[in-house]
């Protein structure tokens, strides 16, 4: 449930949009490079359902990093950010699927936290 604040999930539960679609969403929580903020949802990103959950994380992940335009501008995302930019998905964030699962960005792949 959406509190109406801006970067909160409540009850950390993704909720999947119409199944004609064949679409979930996915929620993208920033928290790498982050000494003072509590770990900050930033968007929810519109992933194929029926991919693995990796092919849904690394959607997720190249959707949110900004190559020709920043990412806030690509088709399927929800900016839940404060302002007008911020900055790409990195190492140390996490993705949280609409199955429950949250996984942490590493160097090469991901970890289920």
């Amino acid at each position: 449930m959406y509190s109406g604040k801006t970067n909160e999930v409540i009850d950390m539960t993704v909720h999947v949009k119409d199944s004609s679609d064949n679409k979930e969403t996915v929620a993208v929580i920033h928290a790498a490079f982050s000494t003072k903020n509590a770990p900050t949802t930033v968007a929810f990103v519109e992933v194929d359902k029926s991919g693995t959950d990796t092919a849904k994380l690394e959607a997720a992940f190249m959707l949110t990093n900004s190559i020709n335009d920043g990412w806030w501008n690509n088709e399927g995302i929800t900016t839940m950010f404060d302002g007008k930019t911020c900055r790409s998905t990195s190492v140390g964030d996490m993705i949280l699927l609409a199955s429950g699962k949250k996984f942490e960005c590493e160097n090469f792949g991901w970890k289920e936290v």
